[in-house]
């Protein structure tokens, strides 16, 4: 397993980390993987409090009771579930996120999570009474750094500039190649490191039937993913090759891949123990479709 520094702060992740959100009910066969992913060399393990309205926190937090200091856990915060368990509303504000913590530091079992984020954002959230609340946090140690996962530019360039974010997390992939536009460099040219989520496109690059996706068409997906497959030939799966391009880029620490099954799990190990891409294969993968922009929030 290769390791990377997230961005400018003292995390070393593996390239491959494990996305906690599609982890069943039982917490037995949750904490089996998870252990497995463990002593594989998987790190770094990402959850929310939405997920399962907290119950991901909860089934993460059981399987790493006594092992706390092998790994590396990030949650998130801002979403806030209504009393009655109908939905949930965006909060970014300063109370709740010091009112959530608490609560997420509870099911994770730990008194630190290492990497707290913002679970999304607007441009019209009050920045500063969230970062604040980052910070104060940071200060009295119930969190060591703090990141972003959104896919907003106009967001995310205002946590560059005005707050001390060591990630994002942002959807990236050949058939998501949005990022690569502005986002990208001006992370890597601030040292802030990406968590890239939906390398695999919903499975559409790694074999599952082609259909729209994005602006592009079932036709375009289809051209996408028999790039990346001719591109695997026979010694190689299209998912490893899908993984590989997400990780090309310098700014991304590591490829979070969603992980509920053992086979899923072994797919994301075969990801990381594949050799980067050629120059000459990655223009061959990015001359099979046209490159997507963010039409919004720009």
């Amino acid at each position: 397993m290769k390791y990377n520094q997230l961005g400018k702060s003292d995390l070393t992740v593996s390239e491959v980390s494990f996305g906690c959100m599609s982890l069943g009910n039982d917490h037995t066969e949750n904490a089996t993987l998870l252990h497995r992913a463990l002593d594989a060399g998987i790190n770094f393990y990402d959850t929310a409090d939405l997920y399962a309205k907290g119950e991901n926190e909860v089934t993460v937090g059981k399987a790493f009771r006594g092992l706390r200091e092998k790994v590396i856990i990030a949650t998130k915060v801002g979403n806030q579930w209504r009393p009655d368990g109908s939905g949930w509303d965006w909060n970014p504000t300063k109370a709740y996120i010091l009112q959530a913590v608490e609560a997420s530091l509870q099911r994770l079992r730990t008194d630190h999570i290492d990497l707290y984020q913002l679970h999304g954002g607007t441009i019209e959230d009050p920045i500063d009474e969230t970062i604040e609340a980052f910070e104060q946090l940071k200060q009295q140690g119930k969190i060591r750094h703090y990141g972003i996962s959104s896919i907003r530019p106009n967001v995310i360039r205002e946590y560059v500039s005005r707050s001390g974010i060591v990630s994002v997390m942002m959807q990236y992939s050949l058939l998501d190649r949005r990022p690569e536009e502005t986002v990208l460099d001006l992370l890597q040219q601030h040292s802030i490191g990406i968590l890239a989520r939906g390398s695999l496109a919903q499975g559409l690059l790694a074999g599952k039937p082609a259909k729209s996706y994005l602006n592009y068409s079932p036709e375009v997906v289809r051209q996408a993913a028999e790039a990346v497959q001719k591109v695997a030939g026979t010694t190689r799966k299209a998912a490893e090759i899908a993984v590989r391009y997400t990780l090309e880029h310098r700014a991304v620490s590591t490829a979070v891949l969603g992980i509920r099954t053992s086979a899923q799990l072994d797919d994301a190990l075969q990801a990381s123990q594949a050799a980067p891409l050629t120059d000459q294969e990655v223009k061959a993968l990015q001359a099979s479709l046209p490159a997507n922009r963010y039409e919004q929030h720009r």
